[in-house]
């Protein structure tokens, strides 16, 4: 498996298998025990997937040693103070059966975020996480992050697919040494992903997949990718990716199917943040 080393020295695999949106949690014991057996060791859920449970269970079952994977976790934003982050950090172990955690991230950029990341400092320095980052943080927001405390976040996961490259979030996290991660790296099949003309062509070309060749351009583009699936054989279809290599003009043809939108939503517009983050905000405040 290919790794990126991470601005701690820690490596981490560049291909990982997430579980957002599993619900079921038997499915999503499973899931984990088939991505794991298909040769994932990256691992990636969240206290808000409310699943880590089932992902504990399932490396447990896997039979693997501990310490070859790469297990990584989330802080919700119900939980984003100092005295919440800690209690939900030890949660969150509880819930995976694991005794540290290899990444634990700040979901979204909203809350006490500074006072979550001191917990989340102290923990790493406490030895129960590897390394802590960030998730849909923009630019202003990464830096205010790193000049406001003492360890800066070794990864922003962000959205990041051909319909919404983030070339200028991406460029800027990497020149600080941050690294990507891209969550829903086939945008959930929006606009006819898979079967777009110019991510086929280039397929044929390779006799890969157009998931393949997005997860491809991603890898190239140094970017961690974390694609999900149920299915045994897609799985094992989405880690096949380091056989082949585009061209700089295939890279550059994907670049141009950039709609420079979320598939999914504005993490900037204030009514969409009160619509999606305004009851945890709420719980956050009830002390």
């Amino acid at each position: 498996m290919q790794t990126i080393k991470l601005n701690n020295g820690i490596e981490m695999p560049q291909v990982g298998f997430g579980v957002f949106q599993i619900t079921d949690l038997q499915q999503c014991e499973t899931a984990v025990v088939d991505a794991i057996a298909s040769g994932y060791r990256l691992l990636d859920t969240a206290a808000a997937y409310q699943n880590e449970t089932a992902v504990g269970k399932a490396i447990k079952k896997s039979g693997i040693d501990r310490k070859n994977l790469f297990v990584t976790s989330k802080l919700w934003v119900s939980d984003a103070n100092y005295p919440k982050a800690q209690k939900a950090i030890d949660q969150t172990l509880k819930n995976l059966k694991t005794d540290y955690l290899d990444l634990y991230l700040m979901h979204q950029p909203y809350g006490d975020v500074s006072g979550a990341w001191r917990a989340m400092e102290e923990a790493y320095e406490a030895g129960k996480i590897r390394a802590i980052g960030v998730s849909n943080f923009y630019a202003d927001q990464l830096k205010n992050l790193e000049l406001s405390n003492d360890i800066k976040p070794v990864i922003n996961q962000i959205e990041v697919n051909p319909w919404h490259q983030q070339k200028e979030e991406v460029e800027f996290a990497q020149s600080e040494d941050i690294a990507v991660e891209a969550w829903a790296p086939f945008a959930e099949g929006k606009h006819n992903i898979f079967t777009n003309e110019t991510l086929a062509s280039i397929g044929q070309k390779y006799n890969k997949t157009s998931g393949q060749v997005i997860l491809r351009w991603l890898l190239q583009r140094g970017i961690v990718v974390i694609p999900k699936s149920v299915h045994k054989e897609r799985m094992q279809e989405n880690i096949d990716v380091f056989d082949f290599e585009l061209s700089d003009s295939e890279m550059k043809s994907i670049a141009s199917l950039d709609r420079n939108e979320s598939q999914f939503f504005d993490h900037r517009d204030p009514v969409t943040i009160e619509q999606i983050f305004g009851s945890s905000l709420e719980q956050l405040r009830k002390r």
